[in-house]
């Protein structure tokens, strides 16, 4: 009878000591007022929350808009090429996968540093094309929200792909062949058959590309400028900075508690158990 619960055991003991104790001792330091010189004290100082909340409302919403238009884009174009692997790679599909992930065994902060370089006014992209004249002189990308979601969605790429594909990749071939049998077009078959199966697979890739990019602060920091500033920037910032660590434990506080809000909500909305079973039919 105790199997289960000491299977559980070291996951549950992991989790409390790297995540529910952090959130608590960063929900407590919110609440204190204070600075680095004389020293923090607890006053349970709520209001806080509401000052960060109104001060910085722009940058949260930004945030969200940002990380949601990089999972959108991270589907649009993981999906197609996950399917493309999982159906039409054959022995070769290992090979595929190797040269998509190639590119992000480069340190994070590296690669987004060379999208400036490839970016700049003046650079080897946007620089040919004026001389060519096939732009006009002022035509910027950096420091544009264009430059920020596309940064994010470069970097984040390989958390919608793995997951998609792996669900693709289970998808059984034969009732693709079954779906032809029945006289099912290859669109039909491919919304009725193999995206219902492969929603898991999606459902696991927003997750794991919308939380880290609505709470990036190193994209917008080197590819956008003063009016793209995202609310890990703020944070960032507030922590290192300006050392107001209550503002700061605010501010994640408030991120942490609305991303899981928001999962929770995605998650019922789009009916997990449901989808699960379907991929189990």
């Amino acid at each position: 009878m105790s199997t289960p619960y000491l299977l559980v055991l070291p996951g549950g003991l992991w989790l409390a000591a790297f995540f529910v104790i952090p959130m608590l001792v960063m929900l407590s330091i919110s609440v204190q007022t204070g600075n680095v010189v004389d020293g923090f004290r607890q006053t349970f100082n709520i209001s806080v929350y509401w000052d960060a909340i109104s001060t910085y409302d722009v940058q949260f919403v930004r945030s969200f808009v940002y990380g949601g238009l990089a999972t959108l884009a991270t589907i649009l174009l993981a999906y197609p090429m996950a399917y493309w692997i999982a159906f039409h790679a054959d022995e070769r599909k290992s090979t595929y996968l190797f040269l998509v992930l190639l590119p992000f065994f480069v340190s994070f902060v590296i690669r987004t540093v060379s999208w400036r370089f490839l970016l700049a006014d003046d650079g080897i992209v946007l620089g040919n094309l004026k001389d060519a004249g096939l732009l006009p002189e002022n035509f910027h990308v950096l420091a544009t929200s264009f430059a920020v979601v596309a940064g994010l969605t470069y970097n984040f790429f390989p958390f919608m792909l793995l997951p998609v594909y792996v669900a693709l990749e289970r998808v059984d071939p034969r009732l693709l062949e079954a779906a032809a049998d029945l006289y099912a077009s290859r669109t039909r078959a491919l919304g009725r058959v193999v995206l219902p199966l492969s929603l898991p697979g999606v459902f696991a890739g927003c997750l794991l590309t919308f939380v880290p990019a609505t709470s990036d602060f190193v994209n917008s920091f080197i590819l956008g400028g003063t009016d793209t500033t995202m609310i890990g920037n703020i944070i960032q910032t507030t922590y290192l900075t300006n050392a107001d660590y209550p503002l700061a434990s605010a501010l994640s506080f408030i991120l942490m508690a609305v991303l899981l809000i928001g999962i929770f909500l995605y998650a019922r909305v789009l009916g997990t158990r449901d989808v699960l079973e379907m991929s189990t039919r």
